[in-house]
């Protein structure tokens, strides 16, 4: 498996950030190609001190080439593209594959 992880610094409006998120965000992702599975949250804690972070967004792929190819369609693009409509505070992207700890 492959994962994507999307981390939101605080944004300027964090009411319009949430709303903006879940009413017109989300539902582009929800069309992306080779998408097994995603979650997010808006409840970010940190072990010390306040979190960094406002928000968090995670999604599966199957492999590094079906994220590549998501990221790559029509959807992944419009998704990229929105981004600046409700992360004032930017976003750090990260995807890496994921090491089975279970035997």
């Amino acid at each position: 498996m492959h994962k994507l992880v999307v981390l939101y610094p605080k944004p300027a409006d964090p009411d319009h950030f949430r709303d903006y998120y879940v009413n017109n965000h989300l539902p582009l992702v929800m069309n992306w190609p080779g998408l097994l599975a995603w979650r997010y949250s808006f409840d970010v804690a940190a072990s010390n001190g306040e979190s960094p972070y406002f928000a968090v967004f995670e999604a599966d792929f199957a492999d590094a080439a079906a994220l590549a190819a998501s990221r790559a369609s029509q959807y992944g693009q419009r998704a990229a593209a929105d981004v600046v409509n409700y992360a004032t505070g930017g976003a750090v992207v990260i995807d890496y594959p994921v090491q089975d700890g279970t035997d």
